[in-house]
C-alpha cells in the first residue's frame, strides 16, 4: 500500500473519481430537474398540439359551414333569378301580345275607315256620274228656256238630297 500511496497514476484516478462525484453530487439536481423538465415541456408540447388540432378542427367546421352557408345562398339567388326571369319573360309576353292586339285593332280601325272612305268616294262618283248622265238626259230631251230652267232646277235639288 506504500506503493500506492507514492503512485501518481492512483492519485490522479481517486482525484478524477473524486471529481466526478463532487460533480454528480452537485450537479445530481440540476440535471434530475432537466431530466424532469424534459417529460414536462413534451407533455406542454403535446398540449399545445392537441389545443392547435381542435382550433384547426374547429376552423374546419366553421369554414364547412360557412361553406354550406355559401353554397345555399348561391342556391337562393340563382332561385330567385330564375323566377325573376319567368316574371320578366310572362311580363314581357303579355305585354307583346297587348302590343299584338292593339295594333290589330289599330289595324283594323285603319281598314275600316279606309273602307268607308273607298265606299263615300264610290257613292261620290255614282252621285256625280247620275247627276252627269241626267243632265245629258235632260239636256236632250229638253231644249230652250224651259228645259234649261228645270234642269238647273233639277240639278240643284239632286245636288242638295244626295250630299
Amino acid at each position: 500500500m506504500d506503493a500506492l500511496i507514492h503512485d501518481t497514476s492512483f492519485w490522479t484516478a481517486l482525484a478524477f473519481v473524486l471529481f466526478v462525484l463532487l460533480v454528480v453530487w452537485k450537479f445530481r439536481s440540476a440535471v434530475a430537474s432537466a431530466v424532469n423538465a424534459r417529460p414536462e415541456a413534451i407533455r406542454q408540447e403535446l398540449e399545445n398540439a392537441e389545443n392547435l388540432r381542435d382550433q384547426a378542427q374547429a376552423a374546419l367546421a366553421e369554414i364547412q359551414r360557412q361553406q354550406r352557408d355559401a353554397t345555399a345562398q348561391a342556391k337562393d339567388i340563382v332561385a330567385n333569378a330564375k323566377a325573376e326571369v319567368a316574371h320578366l319573360k310572362a311580363e314581357a309576353q303579355a305585354k307583346l301580345e297587348e302590343n299584338i292586339k292593339r295594333r290589330e285593332a289599330q289595324a283594323t280601325d285603319k281598314i275600316a275607315q279606309a273602307e268607308a272612305h273607298a265606299i263615300q268616294e264610290v257613292r261620290n262618283l255614282a252621285v256625280d256620274l247620275a247627276m252627269a248622265a241626267t243632265t245629258q238626259v235632260l239636256t236632250d230631251k229638253l231644249s230652250g228656256r224651259d228645259g234649261d230652267k228645270v234642269v238647273d232646277a233639277a240639278i240643284a235639288d239632286l245636288s242638295g238630297k244626295l250630299h
